[in-house]
This record gives C-alpha cells, sequence and structure tokens, in this order.
C-alpha cells in the first residue's frame, strides 16, 4: 500500500492509497480496517471500509479512504484489508505514512 495523496475538505479528508495485487491471478478487495495515528502514537481516526474492488493480476488500483480530520502533523495508516483470492479469504497488515501538505 502506498499513499499517492491527500485531499483536503472543510470538515474532513480523503487519503488516496495504491494497493497493489502481487498474485498472478485477480484479487477482490472486500473490506479495509484502518487506524490512523500520529508520531506519538496516538489514535487520530479509525474505521471500517466495505470495499468491492477487483485487481487484476500483478495490477493497482486507488482506494479512498476516509479521514474525519485535516492532518497538520505526519500519521500512520495502520491496519488490515481482506481479499478473496480464488475462494479463498486472506487477510494482510498495511501500513503507509502520511505527510501533510
Amino acid at each position: 500500500m502506498r499513499v499517492l495523496g491527500v485531499h483536503d475538505e472543510a470538515v474532513a479528508s480523503h487519503v488516496f492509497v495504491q494497493v497493489k495485487n502481487p498474485a498472478n491471478r485477480p484479487m477482490r478487495l472486500t473490506r479495509l480496517e484502518y487506524t490512523f495515528a500520529s508520531a506519538k502514537g496516538s489514535t487520530v481516526d479509525e474505521g471500517d471500509l466495505a470495499l468491492e474492488r477487483e485487481i487484476p493480476a500483478g495490477s493497482t488500483v486507488v482506494v479512498e479512504v476516509p479521514l474525519s480530520a485535516q492532518p497538520s502533523e505526519p500519521l500512520e495508516l495502520q491496519g488490515k484489508i481482506t481479499a478473496e483470492l480464488d475462494e479463498y479469504v486472506r487477510t494482510f497488515t498495511v501500513a503507509a505514512q502520511i505527510q501533510p501538505h
């Protein structure tokens, strides 16, 4: 997972992350459980995002993750992404660094 950008709005922000399918078969993303934490380790925001995204083998997709605050300091996005690969459900740990504008 790689952060592509942050879009700030008056009340909230959206973090755009790139998710890559390293498998040689299509993968379907179904869920992202996430936490945004400050450098000091305190939780800034957290959530559970239902996904319905198909990623072809070796390809990437962009996932928009809501953030209820506008980041004024570096944050870390940590979480678990759930995907279906063939008929198996797999969960992967993800992490990415976010730098404010």
